[in-house]
């Protein structure tokens, strides 16, 4: 799951950050509304959380714009105003939650995960061929066999199973699931690649993981 968060206080978007990537999310922080603005029109996020009080454009606005661009995901706002009307120009403008700082993490992630939840917004299993995994339970299973993987390689699988037979590039990888702060000349997409194949291809004739050379990976099952 990626998730945008747009906050200008860099000691509460570390703090989020940091608490959301160890709950498993990829994380992408944008430091003004202008900035969000661009990385959620670029880029496919699963959840948006936007502060209201930020210089510039603020969060009100921002989500505004993104409601009239079309993107409909989650938004979530976070917000130090705790005022009934201020609540309410918050979900008029077109966020789907509230949250007045300070709150505790718990709090923020159960509102996540309640967002998350809603039909439209999740397809719970996603497959191809014997390959299935389920996004809520986080089980993975090819030939009905269940194939433990860490945090990162379920990332990367639901991120490859989601763009099913569409090339990747490296590029394209560690945006998605390590964030537009990684250095692009790592090799880490090249790692992660390989010790997913190692536990979901490795013992299977039919093998799913495919190197395009010179541009990236795509996962198909011809």
């Amino acid at each position: 799951m990626r998730i945008l968060l747009v906050e200008d206080d860099r000691k509460v978007s570390a703090f989020i950050k940091k608490g959301l990537e160890e709950e498993s999310y990829t994380v992408d922080v944008a430091k003004d509304g202008q900035d969000g603005l661009l990385m959620a029109a670029s880029a496919d996020f699963d959840l948006i959380i936007l502060d209201v009080m930020m210089p510039g454009m603020n969060g009100i606005e921002l989500c505004k714009i993104l409601r009239d661009k079309g993107i409909m995901k989650p938004i979530l706002m976070l917000t130090a105003l705790d005022s009934v009307e201020s609540k309410v120009e918050g979900l008029e403008s077109g966020a789907d939650d509230y949250l007045v700082k300070p709150f505790a993490f718990s709090e923020l992630l159960a509102r996540i995960k309640a967002l998350l939840r809603r039909p439209a917004d999740i397809i719970s299993e996603l497959a191809i061929d014997d390959l299935r995994i389920d996004i809520l339970t986080r089980r993975v299973s090819r030939g009905g066999r269940e194939i433990s993987l860490t945090q990162k390689e379920f990332s990367l699988l639901e991120y490859l199973l989601r763009n099913k037979g569409r090339v990747l590039s490296r590029t394209q990888i560690i945006e998605n699931i390590w964030g537009y702060n990684f250095e692009p000349e790592t090799n880490i997409v090249d790692v992660q690649i390989k010790s997913l194949r190692d536990k979901v291809d490795a013992d299977f004739d039919k093998k799913l993981i495919h190197t395009v050379r010179g541009v990236g990976y795509v996962l198909k099952d011809t």
